[in-house]
């Protein structure tokens, strides 16, 4: 996912309706033919066709303006005008359609399948021809509509993923290396902040379902007015089913991490920060975070609170159920509190 685009702006026309012909019959034995212009054909349309197959807006980056074909002339012997090709615009699943000045939604894709069509501006209708408009008393009408005009419009084409679960934390917090550790994606891992600098997903079994995890660059205090990386991506956990909080113990202010995560989260969107949530303290097998950890507990003591070690595996036992909780609406689907298990 190199080539990460996840909003672009463009410039889309409909295709103008082609003109309606005058043509009068000419044949050898008619003298007198009637008028037999056909009729325009009708302009393309601008069309948004969902792919699974993708997975960005990255073929979005260069092509900013689409045109539809303009419907061809109707002509003699009342032929109907060709009509012009829509033009077709390929996106991943969770592509939102978007006034650019107000950012008012025109459409979400989101619940589109793969391959499905959603027609966002008609071609202009063909004009009529001469042949339509005779008369007994006009009986040689030298008339034909022209072609309507399309429509232009300025868009924003916005993607939100799609994800089950989303991985909330601050710069090396360790999204990256359990996403690495559970799933099939492979994220960039180093010891230093902003490694992951776009959306990792990742699919974790659990029986015969699929989860979608994603990894959100890290986010950082201000992230919701703009600071760091953290505001370009929260909107990619807006429609995740809840959120995992990773708390990095071995730092120092590990204690604050979570206020200041659920703050800039608020910021942003109340309804972000209302959704189902665990806390994940990270880095147990670190000396002295086995502490932190009870520390992290007794703080927050209203919620859903586990340690777990990427690097030794601890806890990870527990990660099947974290999961569970977070996804389940249905209350016997409830965790039962264990002695390893926050209470």
């Amino acid at each position: 996912m190199s080539g990460f685009v996840d909003e672009t702006i463009l410039d889309v026309n409909s295709g103008k309706g082609g003109p309606g012909a005058v043509s009068f019959r000419k044949e050898k034995n008619v003298p007198r033919g009637g008028p037999d212009g056909g009729d325009g054909g009708k302009g393309g349309n601008i069309v948004f066709k969902v792919k699974n197959n993708l997975k960005t807006l990255s073929d979005l980056r260069h092509k900013k303006i689409f045109n539809a074909e303009n419907g061809k002339s109707g002509t003699g012997r009342r032929k109907h005008g060709k009509d012009g090709e829509d033009a077709v615009i390929q996106v991943p699943p969770g592509t939102v359609i978007k006034n650019p000045d107000t950012d008012e939604i025109i459409k979400d894709l989101a619940e589109f399948p793969n391959n499905e069509e959603w027609v966002f501006l008609k071609g202009g209708k063909g004009g009529m021809g001469n042949s339509n408009f005779a008369t007994s008393t006009k009986q040689a009408p030298r008339y034909a509509q022209p072609g309507l005009p399309g429509i232009s419009r300025t868009i924003k084409v916005e993607l939100s993923i799609i994800a089950d679960i989303g991985f909330v934390g601050f710069p090396n917090a360790g999204k990256s290396s359990l996403l690495n550790r559970l799933t099939n994606a492979n994220p960039k891992i180093a010891s230093y902040p902003f490694t992951t600098k776009i959306p990792n997903l990742g699919v974790y079994k659990i029986g015969d379902n699929d989860i979608i995890l994603a990894d959100i660059p890290g986010i950082i205090e201000g992230a919701s007015r703009g600071a760091g990386l953290g505001i370009k991506f929260l909107k990619h956990i807006n429609r995740t089913n809840g959120l995992l909080f990773l708390i990095d113990l071995s730092d120092e202010n590990f204690l604050e991490s979570f206020d200041v995560l659920l703050n800039e989260l608020n910021s942003f969107s109340t309804e972000l920060a209302s959704k189902k949530r665990v806390i994940l303290g990270t880095k147990t097998d670190i000396e002295e975070t086995e502490k932190s950890l009870k520390l992290l507990k007794k703080k927050y003591p209203d919620e859903k609170v586990y340690g777990i070690s990427v690097f030794s595996g601890k806890g990870l036992e527990n990660i099947n159920k974290i999961f569970y909780s977070l996804l389940s609406t249905d209350a016997s689907l409830s965790l039962d509190a264990s002695p390893d298990e926050p209470k």
